[in-house]
């Protein structure tokens, strides 16, 4: 169904080159961003009071990676991820005439696809903590999981030197930032399965049927040139990967939305969090950032964004950073933790934007 190996050499044929480093600068940046991961650890256990079951680090490999190791550690995070759903789609379409050669042709086109998708982020991602990593030869996997943190040098070089920011602070920002998506992953131990219940459920729900897919893409394809479908005046359009979903998969990415934007939230929150005691100058590394963030790119830049739905994220980080903060403002950080204590006390998608509604719902219900 999917010819992995093409994705991975036509993303990295594809790749932009990264900024220019000598070999002993390169060598700099990858320890010193491997010493930040390691002291963004008790600085973010320290300010959310998360700490792994039995008080004990957790083995999760710090990876500072170039370009196209991120591809090739993505790549193999999709094929473990997705490999129930392309199973289902293979046998359907074994079992029906010239299925094997389609297949094979199939596979070609959505290989070079994938590699398109991948070369266009893998400039743009900073870190990543990776909660369904399998363990290749150049990338190994944890033993939380599987889960791994991956920092992409090029891509953190590039962005400090373009908003004109002292390295030191921005290298330490970011890492505090994704050390927190290990930290949620290492001190809650149900988040990895819940998370992944989720998105197999959102799999599973995908229509398998060649003719309904093209069928919803049709209606898809009729709904944007319509200007806003499915939505109000005002709100932006649902992206193209939202309008080919069905009934059942809106209801779950609605959840999925919602855990998103906590996890998301609540990293920004406590990067700028921890950041005046150990990040100098952390004022002025957000505001450039945010500015960066709202100034977007290219016009072709930001409609393969909004196709995409990676607006989406943008968004996720904002609504969610509200949340924590209100919440925090609110019901103090041990107060916000029990948002860590089962799936049922995550917020709702709605609960994200009006935190009120999730205090009234998990405290005044608990305390009464």
């Amino acid at each position: 169904m999917v010819d992995w190996n093409l994705a991975v050499a036509t993303a990295t044929r594809l790749l932009r080159p990264g900024p220019e480093v000598t070999r002993d600068e390169a060598r700099e940046v990858v320890a010193e961003l491997r010493r930040h991961a390691k002291a963004s650890e008790e600085h973010v256990r320290a300010f959310t009071r998360m700490v792994p079951e039995g008080h004990e680090p957790r083995d999760t490999p710090v990876l500072v990676v170039d370009r196209a190791g991120w591809v090739r550690a993505n790549v193999a995070g999709f094929r473990e991820l997705l490999s129930p759903l392309l199973d289902k789609m293979q046998e359907r379409r074994s079992s029906t005439p010239g299925g094997a050669m389609l297949g094979v042709v199939g596979g070609k086109v959505t290989g070079v696809e994938l590699g398109m998708l991948l070369s266009f982020l893998a400039s743009r991602i900073l870190g990543q903590y990776e909660t369904f990593a399998p363990a290749t030869r150049e990338l190994p996997a944890g033993d939380n999981g599987g889960g791994r943190l991956l920092l992409v040098a090029p891509n953190i070089v590039h962005v400090e030197r373009e908003l004109a920011v002292a390295p030191h602070d921005f290298r330490l920002w970011v890492c505090l930032h994704e050390e927190t998506h290990r930290t949620q992953f290492t001190a809650v131990p149900w988040l990895r399965d819940h998370l992944q219940g989720e998105i197999q459920s959102f799999l599973g729900a995908t229509e398998v049927d060649p003719s309904t897919v093209v069928e919803r893409l049709r209606e898809a394809a009729q709904a944007l040139a319509g200007g806003r479908p499915e939505g109000e005046e005002g709100e932006p359009s649902p992206s193209l990967v939202e309008l080919v979903q069905t009934p059942e998969q809106r209801e779950i990415l609605g959840r999925l939305t919602a855990v998103m934007s906590l996890l998301e939230g609540h990293a920004d929150y406590v990067m700028d969090g921890v950041g005046p005691q150990v990040v100098p100058s952390v004022a002025e590394i957000r505001e450039k950032f945010q500015q960066r963030r709202a100034r977007g790119a290219s016009r072709l830049d930001l409609a393969l964004r909004r196709l995409l739905g990676l607006d989406a994220k943008l968004r996720q980080y904002r609504d969610g950073e509200r949340f924590v903060r209100a919440v925090v403002d609110q019901v103090g950080m041990d107060g916000f933790n029990r948002v860590w204590t089962s799936p049922n006390t995550l917020p709702t998608k709605t609960e994200i934007a009006a935190p009120a509604d999730w205090i009234a719902r998990v405290h005044r219900k608990a305390d009464s």
